[in-house]
């Protein structure tokens, strides 16, 4: 394979996703009218649009998840950290906001960064290192060096977890996690930073979110437990002022904690709390001095909320941002959905949904490139391409989806699942509905499915090797209604392990099928026995038909891709796919000039057919993909990994060619 460096990029034209697992990752910048938030190792800016989804400009210069984000505020700087191999040291970028572009890339953590923070006026910036590093350092902004460096907490103490910054002075900043919670001073002259640990008395907390306050002769900071308390610390003697609430914690811990500046009272403050079993809970502490004495009791202002998107499931709350001084603010869950909320009347909306675990497979319906359909786990979603707005979801609690195809008619959704069913759903303007199911299709789970472009037959695959081939029959009911079965019409057996592909050729008179075993066979679907076989040392991964069907070409966990003839089963051509990890999938252009490949490598390549080299490469996911697919009219290409990310790329088509598919659709 061609060395590939001077090889074209291709261009990312949207995402869909957003890593709710990022503490904090949820952003709104100073200038109201963007989110940002972390994807992979990307960072997503999007527009806050009153109805809809807003552009998005997409920052793509981490090698790596992205484990923390950090807005100035003034708004002119972004911090973004990542993790990394073990052994290796995490970078740190700070970007210019306006030209998009890096200013710095620092290096001191190992692993990860577990998190950051801006000093008020932008004159440093905090970073705290993970559980491999265990350190905090101070780095000038303007020169993107490191000033100084400590070990975050005592060695008696476990690992921290978060860092912020005063609101009155640059020198000062407090960093909370398990048995610590530190005070810090620098000393810039000196090239030093000094803790003051918090007096906590005989108090045992892990501190997962702070929130700096200094509001006229009050000056606390307040941290959010695991224990579900609140405690407010008094900047001034750095102990322990009080605690709320003392009975009737928030469940699952405080994972999220604001302050709101909407109440003008001193002895008020305004709160929105996040917690572990999803509930957001506007809260006032309401704070009394008695002498020397304070004495401060938490009240809900309304309601609390719940995230319970999926029916008897429930996600932490991981970030609350707010928009200007907190009369709207977005709410990040767990689950990876966003929330748009109104202060006022504490009405929601829900802005974004995205994948939160690993995406199996991804599909386009035939003839129309509007639509994608994709599966996660226990759930089947159907998402609108331009905007990346999710249309459908249907969840089968407690199963796994593995495979999806659609028939050629658009009206059914055939699913394999790691139960051993096949489950074909019915999609309408309103929902996906069940049509039917065929029980006990394979005894150690569905991997792989394909249908016939008629819809009449389903081809699928087993953990135990075995392909089936199912009739689809129709039966009327009493009430005139039509109802739908399954029958198995021929069971073959050559494959030793798992089916991991099935490709149904164009003329629905074969198939080929891939496996873990090292063998792709091709297979009559009229006679319903083996035509060909092919063996290599490998695990078969994915397979696809070549223009005309003469060719499949194949590619496993030996990182190449070869060209096999269908007629015999020959050898024809073999290609270096990667230069690391298997090849998870694979996908042929409509007009058989091209493929995509995609897997372990997290590299999107794209390739000629004939002459067998890479054009352009796609460089955005940060964890394996495991689905790729060229969409009918041949503009995008949809790549879906174990991230959670469904990346949308823009087709380097020829000149002159993407008006040749726009017809081509058209008359599809």
């Amino acid at each position: 394979m061609a060395n590939l460096e001077g090889i074209d990029l291709m261009q990312l034209d949207r995402i869909i996703g957003f890593n709710g697992a990022v503490t904090n990752g949820l952003k709104v910048h100073p200038d109201r009218q963007n989110l940002i938030y972390p994807l992979g190792c990307n960072i997503i800016i999007e527009e806050i649009a009153k109805e809809g989804y807003g552009s998005q400009t997409i920052l793509s210069k981490h090698t790596d998840y992205v484990s923390c984000l950090a807005i100035s505020p003034s708004g002119r700087y972004l911090a973004s950290g990542q993790v990394t191999h073990m052994g290796f040291k995490a970078v740190i970028i700070i970007w210019d906001y306006v030209t998009k572009q890096p200013v710095h890339e620092m290096t001191l953590h190992k692993v990860k960064v577990e998190a950051l923070a801006f000093s008020k006026n932008e004159t440093y910036l905090i970073s705290l290192g993970g559980q491999d590093d265990g350190s905090v350092v101070v780095w000038d902004v303007e020169r993107g060096e490191a000033i100084c460096g400590s070990p975050a907490q005592v060695e008696s103490a476990g690992n921290t977890y978060c860092v912020c910054a005063s609101e009155v002075s640059d020198d000062i900043f407090v960093t909370g996690g398990e048995n610590t919670l530190r005070v810090w001073q620098l000393d810039v002259q000196n090239r030093k930073i000094r803790p003051t640990d918090v007096n906590l008395g005989v108090l045992k907390r892990t501190v997962k979110c702070i929130q700096m306050i200094n509001k006229d002769n009050l000056n606390f900071f307040f941290c959010g437990t695991t224990t579900g308390d609140i405690l407010a610390i008094n900047m001034n003697t750095v102990r322990l002022q009080f605690l709320v609430p003392e009975k009737n914690k928030f469940s699952q811990g405080v994972t999220a904690l604001s302050f709101v500046k909407v109440d003008e009272c001193a002895e008020n403050y305004d709160f929105l709390v996040g917690a572990g079993d999803g509930t957001l809970a506007q809260c006032k502490i309401k704070v009394t001095m008695n002498g020397n004495k304070i004495k401060a009791t938490l009240k809900h202002n309304v309601e609390p909320w719940k995230d319970n998107l999926v029916k008897n499931k429930c996600s932490s709350l991981t970030s609350i941002a707010l928009r200007g001084s907190g009369h709207q603010f977005f709410v990040g869950s767990g689950s990876s959905n966003i929330y748009k909320f109104n202060y006022p009347e504490f009405s929601c909306v829900l802005k974004k949904t995205c994948h939160s675990k690993p995406v199996n497979d991804v599909i386009f319906p035939h003839g129309t490139s509007e639509l994608i359909v994709t599966c996660q786990d226990e759930e089947i979603r159907i998402w609108h391409r331009e905007t990346g707005k999710e249309i459908r979801r249907h969840v089968v609690s407690n199963m796994m989806c593995n495979a999806i195809d659609i028939t050629r008619d658009g009206k059914s959704i055939v699913s394999a699942w790691a139960d051993g069913k096949i489950r074909v759903y019915g999609f309408g303007p309103k929902d996906i509905t069940e049509r039917f199911s065929i029980t006990d299709a394979h005894n150690k789970g569905v991997t792989a499915i394909a249908c016939t472009s008629d819809g009449r037959h389903i081809v699928s695959g087993g953990g135990e090797g075995q392909v089936r081939i199912w009739r689809v029959e129709e039966s009327y009911e009493s009430r005139g209604k039509t109802s739908y079965r399954g029958v198995l019409e021929a069971t073959m057996k050559e494959h030793k392990g798992l089916v991991s592909a099935i490709k149904i050729r164009n003329n629905d008179r074969e198939c080929a099928s891939a496996s873990t075993d090292g063998t792709c066979i091709i297979w009559c679907l009229v006679n319903q026995a083996r035509k060909q076989i092919v063996f290599a040392n490998t695990l078969f991964q994915c397979v696809s038909y070549g223009l005309g069907g003469h060719h499949i070409v194949t590619s496993g966990t030996d990182r190449k891709i070869a060209y096999w003839e269908t007629l015999d089963g020959s050898g024809t051509r073999e290609l270096d796919g990667a230069k690391t990890g298997a090849i998870n999938t694979m996908d042929m252009s409509p007009d058989g000039k091209y493929f995509v490949s995609g897997g372990e490598e997290k590299i999107i390549k794209l390739w000629r057919y004939d002459e067998g080299e890479v054009t352009h490469i796609g460089i955005g996911h940060s964890a394996p993909i495991t689905k790729v697919r060229i969409c009918p009219n041949q503009r995008n290409i949809v790549s879906v990994g174990t991230d959670g990310a469904v990346l949308i790329w823009k087709f380097p088509a020829e000149d002159g060619y993407s008006g040749q598919m726009q017809q081509l659709e058209c008359s599809s």
